[in-house]
């Protein structure tokens, strides 16, 4: 057999603990058909390409498990605000924003960081210095807060007399009158009135964000919020439409979201989306349920209630989106019918509240292989790490959180029990107890680039921060780290013939510009993506 693509001459991080070091590998018709050392170029025929890595990393293509791509896509061609801490760079791009675009009815975008604001509560009038005249709308960077201008806030009718949502707040100054914060549910008060995203719209965003995916070196990803509501936008139609003409080339599975609104009686027409969004290269067989909120306003349900400015206990535990008893029972249901089970689950409360309910799945149903899995994970507490494995719930890190930064030092510590705050992001002790581990990124939250969360995964801190390790026994080895990104996310994503480099396999493949494993755990962040293949092909080339 004639291979038509052979990767020689550099090192080969196959993320198969079945075989050890390999040097080459050939594909052909966009699968693996070997994968050792110099024996394999004699698979090499006239016709077949050979890329010479030349020392540089081949490993196979990083998978988040945990994205929103449209949402991300479409947000890039809004006002951006990602990239800086300072205020006044803000406001300057959201004048520049609004003088660029002087036609929109509403300014809208986002990015920016809650350690910006006292309190991370951003004013109003702020806004209204740079434009008094129109709406302006912008999310923060974790997708759980707005920050809107006064103009947002007497369109909607919010002012001092009107009651926070059950499921959010308006952040409020000490006479009751709205500041410029709107947190969780609460956005939606203002998010209804923005004027539609179009189809088109949501298109272009996924294509813009498959092309930044793949430059990264993602070959494959779960979208998290397919057939969203709760004031979240739908963005299915986008990879329908992109899957059914062919212009998707990465893998996707989609997340159907659970309305928390409803309950059971939302199953059938799950399974119908289910049918409806699973053709070409985009598969629907999951279902994300959103547990809690955030640490960094409150709403991340804890069991151990959020301390004051003061150090003093609050009666706030953080929310629970899903009734606990409801939870067991929806998850079982959904379990029976083959669905994943997919949760946002940040506060150590939701992450007991989840496996509690796998458990639930697993004593009625018995072990289906359905793959439930657990995002976020900011505190788990030690009596539930071992339950991970023992129900086969998978842990799925975004690991870029877990370093030392101004949201943490200065908003989410100072207001954890102490003894919760020594809990965050417990990665070494997940994978010390068994646990699967997979991996995601949360963009547009944060960054996409895999390599710059694995650096914080390994060293925990970002890469050229400066700043000491975060919780630094709580590290993972690089091995174990990237293995998490390919095998572990591919293992979750059910797309059994890829994440790891193997004989049989699709010829998902990433070239890094350098190998990382030969440099200090300091550097991993200087790498780079050189080339990404999707079933043998091209989709980005440095």
């Amino acid at each position: 057999m004639v291979a038509d693509l052979l990767f020689t001459n550099g090192p080969v991080f196959t993320a198969d603990p079945l075989r050890g070091p390999a040097t080459t590998v050939a594909v052909r018709d966009g699968r693996i058909i070997a994968v050792g050392a110099d024996d394999v170029r004699e698979l090499a025929g006239p016709r077949t390409e050979t890329i010479d890595l030349a020392g540089r990393l081949l490993l196979p293509g990083f998978q988040d498990a945990h994205v929103h791509a449209v949402m991300g896509g479409v947000e890039l061609n809004e006002c951006d605000l990602t990239g800086t801490t300072d205020l006044e760079e803000y406001l300057r791009r959201v004048r520049a924003y609004a003088d660029a675009h002087p036609g929109l009815e509403w300014i809208s975008g986002g990015g920016w960081a809650m350690e910006v604001f006292p309190g991370g509560v951003p004013g109003r009038e702020l806004l209204d210095r740079v434009v008094p005249d129109r709406p302006v709308y912008l999310i923060n960077r974790d997708h759980h807060g707005a920050w809107v201008n006064s103009r947002a806030l007497e369109i909607a009718g919010i002012d001092a007399g009107s009651p926070d949502p059950a499921d959010g707040r308006i952040d409020r100054r000490p006479d009751g009158t709205p500041a410029g914060g709107l947190q969780e549910g609460a956005m939606q008060l203002v998010a209804k009135l923005l004027p539609e995203v179009t189809p088109a719209d949501r298109l272009a965003g996924l294509l813009r964000a498959q092309t930044l995916l793949h430059s990264m070196g993602v070959t494959a990803w779960q979208d998290a919020m397919l057939c969203a509501t709760n004031g979240y936008p739908d963005v299915s139609d986008a990879y329908r439409e992109a899957a059914t003409t062919g212009r998707l080339t990465a893998s996707v599975i989609g997340a159907l979201w659970w309305d928390r609104d409803r309950g059971a009686e939302q199953i059938p027409d799950l399974l119908a989306r289910r049918a409806r969004y699973s053709v070409g290269r985009l598969r629907s067989d999951s279902v994300k349920l959103m547990l809690d909120g955030v640490a960094e306003n409150f709403t991340a349900a804890m069991t151990q209630p959020y301390r004051d400015a003061c150090g003093c206990a609050t009666a706030n535990a953080g929310l629970s989106f899903i009734e606990p008893a409801a939870l067991r029972e929806h998850v079982t249901a959904l379990d029976a019918h083959g669905f994943q089970t997919h949760f946002h689950a940040l506060g150590d409360r939701a992450v007991r509240e989840a496996l509690d309910a796998v458990a639930a799945a697993r004593a009625r149903n018995g072990f289906r292989d359905t793959r439930p899995h657990l995002a976020h994970l900011q505190v788990v507490h030690p009596a539930d790490v071992p339950r991970f494995r023992a129900l086969g719930a998978t842990a799925t890190l975004q690991a870029y959180w877990a370093s030392h930064e101004p949201q943490m030092d200065d908003l989410t510590i100072p207001f954890l029990e102490p003894e919760l705050a020594r809990r965050q992001y417990p990665f070494g002790d997940l994978w010390r107890s068994g646990t699967h581990l997979a991996a995601g990124s949360d963009w547009p939250v944060t960054t996409p680039d895999p390599l710059q969360a694995i650096h914080v995964a390994v060293n925990r801190a970002h890469h050229g921060s400066g700043r000491a390790p975060f919780l630094p026994e709580q590290r993972l080895d690089l091995a174990t780290a990237l293995t998490a990104y390919t095998a572990g996310s591919a293992f979750v994503n059910r797309l059994d013939d890829t994440g790891s480099i193997r004989a049989g396999f699709r010829a998902d493949l990433v070239v890094l510009d350098r190998d990382v494993f030969a440099a200090p755990a300091a550097e991993i962040g200087d790498a780079a993506v050189a080339m990404t293949f999707v079933d043998g092909r091209v989709v980005h080339s440095s």
